[in-house]
């Protein structure tokens, strides 16, 4: 007896395991230390605060490099990286929302708008650099044939 399979259970297993493949060149570390790097200004010192600030962003941050790599196959195809971007500007606007969202709800915001404009920005560039990073490394995976 044969098992049947649909169109859309191999597209699933394909997915998951180019995530997989990916992910395995990110490490734990370098995560840590650009969410450091990025929003250690606005932690409380050494609180429980800043462990659930860490752990938001570092959830986000994979998110963001997943969806990178994702989009590097249209970059392997011949698009720029401004043209892959746009593409996927509703996903990343969402990102770099629920990240800011994230931190202003952890108590990172002082309520100053000032304050509240500073974190926004960092949160877009935290967003911006972790999807470059996963565009870098899909597109070299495409270009090695490692897909």
């Amino acid at each position: 007896m044969n098992v049947i399979t649909t169109l859309m259970d191999k597209r699933e297993e394909k997915r998951i395991a180019f995530e997989r493949k990916v992910l395995r060149e990110l490490s734990i570390n370098k995560l840590k230390e650009k969410v450091n790097l990025y929003f250690s200004p606005y932690f409380r010192s050494q609180s429980i605060f800043s462990t659930a600030i860490e752990d938001g962003s570092i959830d986000i941050a994979i998110e963001l490099y997943i969806l990178g790599a994702k989009m590097s196959r249209f970059g392997y195809f011949g698009e720029t990286e401004e043209q892959v971007r746009t593409r996927c500007a509703d996903e990343m606007k969402y990102y770099t929302d629920s990240l800011f969202e994230y931190l202003q709800y952890w108590g990172a915001a002082g309520g100053n708008d000032l304050v509240n404009e500073s974190i926004f920005l960092a949160a877009e560039q935290f967003t911006s650099y972790w999807w470059n990073e996963g565009f870098r490394k899909g597109e070299m995976r495409y270009k090695m044939r490692l897909h």
